[in-house]
């Protein structure tokens, strides 16, 4: 069968009991980056032989890992940090290994979308994830529509664009709708800023963005 393993967002002691000894007894591990899960696998002192699986050869080597777990083998699947599959390579290989009939589990774990959600302080009843926006074509539109909806939404920026997204935000969701910055989770530097969009532009044009960000966002009020 496939595990795919939640790994630490930052502190390495997130990782859980069942992953660390379900790592020890796979027969394989596909990691996203295997110089940056050594690391994690050093810590906990687990042996087992790590091959690369990132978006850039996932649809090559699906089908000889598929045919590895038909053969017998167990194999586990982690991303550089937090959940496979969410913002990370997995998708594809879970969609088809279970065409052919393999079984798949995942673990529950890490991942940073739900502590920035539950500790921004907005409604986390109901509420959209929209991963990365697109990096320029769609984006204004992806804006648009994520301005209109009710709910509230989650989404991950990189540290060099914060500022350009925060600026793009503001024709499409005004200047006073309320969001969350979340940087950093659960590393030594984590930081909230809670404020308005243009609060959020002003303060990050002062400091320098640094680490990676996950945006909560207020949804729109109804008229």
């Amino acid at each position: 069968m496939i595990y795919l393993i939640p790994t630490p967002i930052g502190n390495l002691e997130d990782m859980t009991l069942r992953g660390i000894r379900l790592l020890k007894e796979v027969d394989l591990i596909l990691a996203e980056d295997t110089r940056t899960s050594q690391k994690l696998l050093n810590h906990y002192e687990i042996k087992t032989s790590m091959q690369s699986f990132h978006m850039h050869n996932e649809h090559k080597k699906v089908a000889q890992v598929i045919q590895e777990v038909l053969r017998g083998k167990t194999i586990a699947l982690i991303s550089d940090a937090g959940t496979p599959g969410i913002s990370d390579p997995g998708y594809l290989l879970v969609h088809e290994a279970l065409k052919e009939g393999v079984k798949v589990e995942c673990l529950p774990g890490p991942t940073a979308l739900i502590p920035a959600l539950v500790q921004s302080g907005l409604p986390s009843d109901r509420f959209v994830f929209e991963g990365f926006l697109p990096p320029k074509k769609g984006r204004q539109g992806r804006l648009k529509q994520m301005a209109e909806e009710s709910r509230t939404t989650v989404f991950y920026e990189s540290p060099h664009k914060i500022v350009k997204t925060l600026g793009q935000m503001l024709p499409y969701f005004g200047s006073e709708r309320k969001l969350a910055v979340v940087r950093e989770l659960s590393k030594k530097f984590e930081s909230n800023f809670r404020g308005s969009v243009e609060e959020a532009l002003h303060f990050f044009e002062e400091h320098t963005p640094k680490g990676e960000f996950v945006i909560v966002v207020e949804g729109t009020k109804s008229k």
